[in-house]
């Protein structure tokens, strides 16, 4: 498949975009239309006011090296550990403290209350903690039986 666009990293960084007319877009972003059901579709090359200035309908339909871009600004912008394990809660109340395993690593969050965990499928859900940090649990059927009675406290 041929885009109807070229896109390079400059000296600083920063993403370019250049359209099929010539025009040159400068410090571009990608943001998901669909970051968790659908992370590797719909993307959006946004200027730097937010105006979207190219769409992607699939990633893996890019040249390798300009997916590689793509792929590389959204894992530097975006920040949503998936949960693989909770391995305790202080209290059963909330707020309370939550320790959990992550893909990116141990730690503790503080959940406000019940209505920061969002169902988003039948088997996915997202929690947000007191500071607005996203946690993502992709599919609760493949937590561990501890960590799936924890939760089954709290939805």
């Amino acid at each position: 498949m041929s885009i109807n666009f070229e896109l390079i990293r400059n000296p600083f960084g920063k993403l370019v975009l250049t359209t099929a007319e010539g025009v040159v877009h400068e410090g571009v972003a990608a943001v998901r239309a669909f970051p968790v059901q659908a992370p590797e579709d719909g993307i959006a090359l946004v200027n730097h006011d937010g105006k979207e200035v190219a769409w992607i309908d699939r990633i893996e339909d890019l040249p390798a090296a300009v997916g590689a871009l793509v792929r590389e600004e959204l894992s530097g912008r975006e920040f949503m550990p998936e949960i693989s394990r909770i391995v305790a809660v202080t209290s059963f109340a909330t707020p309370c403290t939550w320790t959990v395993n992550t893909d990116r690593g141990d730690t503790e969050f503080v959940l406000r209350g019940e209505e920061d965990i969002r169902r988003l499928t039948a088997d996915t859900l997202l929690i947000s903690d007191i500071h607005g940090i996203h946690f993502l649990v992709r599919d609760v059927r493949e937590l561990d039986k501890h960590s799936k009675k924890i939760l089954d406290r709290f939805l």
